[in-house]
């Protein structure tokens, strides 16, 4: 059956093996990919902020620590700042917490997701990374029974294979994909909208 809600946006989450692998993923993408991607990484408390300026090396995108009442935009990258849960209003702006942890994370993968499905319901890619643990699954699931879009790594491809397990476990995938193929995917279901918007006249 044809989807009918455009995408608006994508969220990642990954924890152990990220930084890798982020910078493999975000190297495939392009400057015009129509959506924001929102990210969190786990990373330690007293970390210096500088995972924007790693992962923005290489990358068309632009790559930028996401900010209090931030309005998203397409074809940028907001990673979550340490210390902080990032949130997405229902009116496309960010919103950070200092709520306590969630999976043992702060900035949790749950949280993320979960506002991003409130915010944006159908209109939602969900992507899961590796990591050696189970946050995210429960935003997964969330993304899904909104009718998002669910995107896991094989866990066959990944550095610590927990966390894409714990989302297979939690939900029915749309793809499950080695690392390498996922900007493809990506790209794909970009292109596919564009062609769709076209031909409706949007």
């Amino acid at each position: 059956m044809p989807r009918r809600t455009p995408y608006r946006a994508i969220v990642l989450g990954v924890s152990a093996g990220g930084v890798s692998a982020l910078k493999l993923l975000l190297g495939t993408l392009p400057a015009d990919l129509p959506w924001p991607l929102l990210i969190v990484q786990h990373i330690s408390a007293d970390s210096d902020g500088s995972l924007a300026t790693v992962l923005g090396q290489g990358c068309a995108l632009r790559v930028k620590e996401a900010e209090e009442r931030e309005r998203i935009e397409a074809g940028t990258v907001y990673l979550a700042p340490a210390n902080y849960h990032l949130m997405v209003e229902r009116d496309g702006t960010l919103a950070l917490s200092t709520d306590p942890a969630v999976s043992y994370a702060r900035p949790s993968i749950d949280v993320l997701f979960e506002s991003a499905a409130r915010a944006f319901g159908p209109a939602l890619i969900g992507v899961i990374l590796t990591g050696a643990n189970a946050d995210g699954s429960q935003g997964l699931r969330a993304i899904k029974q909104k009718g998002g879009l669910a995107v896991v790594q094989d866990p066959a491809d990944a550095a610590s294979p927990s966390m894409p397990l714990a989302a297979l476990a939690a939900v029915k995938a749309d793809y499950v994909v080695p690392l390498a193929g996922l900007g493809a995917l990506l790209q794909s279901l970009a292109g596919a909208h564009a062609r769709k918007g076209k031909h409706s006249g949007r």
